[in-house]
């Protein structure tokens, strides 16, 4: 019977190979992308458990080995926004434990860097960069220390000395492997946090095979009125319904299989290029990016098995009576019940608002269930809306092609919703996923800090209400920050232990920063000072948080210009014409001299989250471009197919002297009512679906997308009237005479 099968889906010419073609196209662009989706989401979790080493100085660890201790001081960096993760390192002994990527512990005055690191210290002048890190390069640290090809990273040797009075310093007897239980600010090596990226990436792979499956459908129904009169001949002759089942399901099995081993093959080739995107906010490694042995069988398993449940749905009217296809039945009209799937989608991502699972499993179970249940109820509800609005048209219209098309469209709603069901899912999929995205990024990714500030580079320690302070800062090295180009201004931030300016009222505030005016003057980003006042009382966290203040005046503070020279510092602050090289000069100039503070930028900060953002405006671009067009794909292939079934009807009308317009404005219609109809509660369901999973996940308020959503779901929508209108022309040449006479 499968052999029979095989050579009936092969013996209809040009259009059969053309209608395989189809199928195994559509199922090969499926299988490619999802199982590139599942090695994303394998390569986040490899990324991470990469770079757990990084804990290794958290306090909360708890892990002990019965070997000499390594002594240990992690602290970051940044260079451009980019985090640098250093190590500073030093073995008590030839058993001391060695970080991951090394075959050794580095010895004092030398360092290990990543290879983008190593690559940054040749490519950019010293005085940006290397002369951050005294000693000299000793090698590379291997991929196994590296959650990414972009990561900056490297291990130093140091004396046990040097390393155990650097504040954090600990001593370990085993590299970490694990993410702490608590992190105190030293913890580097978190991650990327699963449950956004997850969550996203789940609920596009199961948005990206739905339109898919429509695609397999709508293809499979090609010729579909002529394949059901054949299947019913069958039935006539004393084939039994499996037997016609088994028939009907063996073609979309076969272009399925052939389309499921070229979306492997797709898969392979697109490997390198999705390791490419920075999803995370960096790139994966290409053998990051495999595939479990449960995925690939899934997917080599379950895409077939789609295929043929796709075909058998599509064709399932000829197993019912051989007379199923030949007495053209009106098709029972259906009923509103077919709502409930899509209300109970609704509804459930409306319960999780408040109710959000406390685990990244259930949060994901939650969440992709909603989804997936608000997709299908849209595919589900499609006919009875398209029903409901082809009957209150009716009702309004007297137009003959209007009347003729929605009294078909409210005889037939499913066959006039199949057309389209396609660019449904793909503007909810396309709608759900700009407004997720685009609402995390109004929310993370803009840079904090004004424009000012900006152009502003501040050393502190890590702890800015910590005891650690600078004695003195000494002229040379003020004098070689304003030698660097493009320098503005510098102050430094004294601090008197006897609490000059604090506010009496509140004992247990901090002291304010005591600046010379003279120097406040040069930062005017800052404010300023009072008229007449040689010092001012200016808040610690005004230099901190990198906050601009200009035209702020701050009191003056009750000490002279000379006491306050003389008082410790605990943070410098200078500004820049803004360029990168004046700020990363600074930031060196600044690190060298005193090794156990920091030096922040606004940009430090928020580049981090700018640049996984932008791998999720990628990811959103991917969902566009892949939607659309196999949503496009199916609503020309369903239309062509519809035009194809009809032909003989159609051919009649043109002889009883109906106009050719005539005819080509009813099919238009047909299409056109759904399309705009569906789509619309499609859109409006997209963002409720998103605002549902934005409040409950992140706790966001839905923020509208932009401009480019808009024009691009009406260039959409436009386009998909222009494939309508490009099939028009096809009525002339499949309804002439000879249509009508061998139908």
């Amino acid at each position: 019977m499968i052999h029979f099968a095989l050579r009936l889906a092969v013996s209809g010419g040009k259009e059969a190979l053309f209608r395989l073609a189809m199928i195994a196209a559509a199922v090969a662009v499926g299988v490619g992308l999802l199982l590139s989706t599942f090695a994303g989401l394998n390569a986040v979790d490899r990324a991470n458990e990469r770079q757990l080493w990084m804990n290794t100085g958290a306090k909360a660890r708890t892990d002990t080995a019965q070997v000499d201790p390594l002594w240990w001081h992690g602290h970051g960096d940044y260079y451009q926004g980019k985090t640098v993760f250093e190590a500073e390192v030093a073995a008590t002994g030839p058993t001391s434990p060695v970080p991951p990527g090394l075959s050794k512990v580095p010895a004092p005055g030398e360092y290990y860097a990543s290879p983008a690191l190593a690559a940054l210290l040749r490519e950019v002048p010293a005085v940006e960069l290397a002369d951050r890190f005294p000693g000299r390069p000793a090698g590379l640290l291997g991929d196994e220390a590296l959650p990414s090809p972009d990561t900056l990273s490297l291990v130093i040797g140091r004396t046990v000395d040097e390393v155990r009075a650097a504040p954090g310093a600990v001593a370990v007897t085993t590299i970490a492997t694990a993410v702490p239980s608590a992190c105190d600010d030293d913890c580097y090596g978190q991650g990327v946090r699963g449950d956004a990226m997850t969550l996203i990436l789940s609920v596009v792979a199961g948005a990206l095979i739905f339109p898919v499956l429509i695609f397999i459908g709508t293809a499979t129904r090609l010729s579909a009125a002529t394949r059901e009169q054949r299947f019913a001949a069958m039935r006539l002759v004393g084939a039994t319904p499996r037997q016609v089942s088994v028939i009907s399901a063996v073609e979309s099995t076969a272009a399925s299989v052939i389309g499921t081993v070229v979306g492997f093959g797709l898969y392979v080739a697109l490997r390198p290029l999705v390791a490419t995107v920075p999803f995370t906010g960096d790139r994966f490694f290409a053998a990051d990016l495999s595939l479990g042995a449960l995925q690939a069988a899934g997917v080599a398993l379950g895409v077939p098995v789609a295929a043929a449940l796709a075909a058998r749905f599509a064709l399932r009217r000829v197993t019912i009576s051989p007379l199923g296809v030949t007495r053209r039945v009106t098709p029972r009209p259906p009923s509103a019940r077919r709502l409930v799937p899509l209300l109970l989608g609704l509804a459930e991502l409306g319960y999780f608002v408040d109710n959000r699972p406390p685990t990244t499993n259930g949060q994901t179970a939650a969440y992709l269930t909603g989804f997936l249940l608000v997709m299908l109820g849209l595919v589900i509800a499609g006919p009875w809306l398209t029903m409901a609005a082809a009957r209150t048209v009716a009702r309004r219209t007297s137009r003959p092609a209007t009347l003729i098309a929605v009294r078909r469209l409210a005889d037939d709603p499913k066959a006039g919703f199949r057309s389209v069901a396609g660019l449904v899912l793909a503007l909810f999929v396309t709608t759900a996923t700009v407004c997720v995205i685009g609402t995390i990024d109004e929310n993370r990714g803009a840079l904090s800090g004004d424009p000012g500030t900006r152009k502003a580079v501040v050393h502190t320690p890590r702890d800015y209400l910590g005891p650690l302070v600078i004695d003195s800062v000494s002229d040379s090295l003020l004098e070689r920050a304003r030698a660097v180009p493009g320098f503005h201004g510098i102050a430094l931030a004294h601090i008197d232990p006897a609490g000059i300016g604090k506010d009496p009222a509140d004992p247990d505030a901090y002291p304010p920063a005591l600046v010379l005016c003279s120097e406040l003057a040069q930062i005017p980003v800052i404010g300023h000072c009072a008229p007449g006042a040689s010092v001012a009382a200016v808040p610690l966290w005004q230099f901190v948080n990198l906050q601009e203040a200009v035209g702020e005046e701050w009191p003056a503070a009750p000490v002279s210009a000379a006491d306050v020279a003389g008082l410790p510092v605990k943070m410098i602050y200078a500004t820049t014409d803004g360029s990168s090289s004046a700020m990363e000069q600074l930031r060196t100039l600044f690190t060298k001299a005193y090794p156990t503070l920091t030096s922040r930028m606004v940009e430090d900060w928020g580049t981090s989250a700018q640049r996984q953002l932008a791998g999720w405006r990628q990811l959103a671009d991917v969902v566009l471009l892949t939607t659309l067009p196999i949503a496009g794909c199916s609503l020309a292939v369903s239309v062509v197919a519809g035009l194809s079934d009809r032909r003989r009807p159609f051919a009649m009308l043109r002889l009883t002297g109906a106009p050719l317009g005539l005819l080509q404005r009813v099919v238009g219609l047909e299409s056109a009512l759904p399309l705009l109809l569906v789509s619309a509660l499609s859109i409006g369901t997209g963002f409720a679906a998103s605002a549902m999973f934005l409040k409950s996940q992140m706790s966001y308020d839905l923020v509208s997308p932009g401009a480019l959503y808009y024009a691009l779901t009406g260039l959409g929508l436009a386009a998909s009237l222009g494939i309508i209108a490009s099939t028009l022309p096809l009525l002339r040449r499949i309804t002439g005479p000879e249509a009508a006479r061998n139908g």
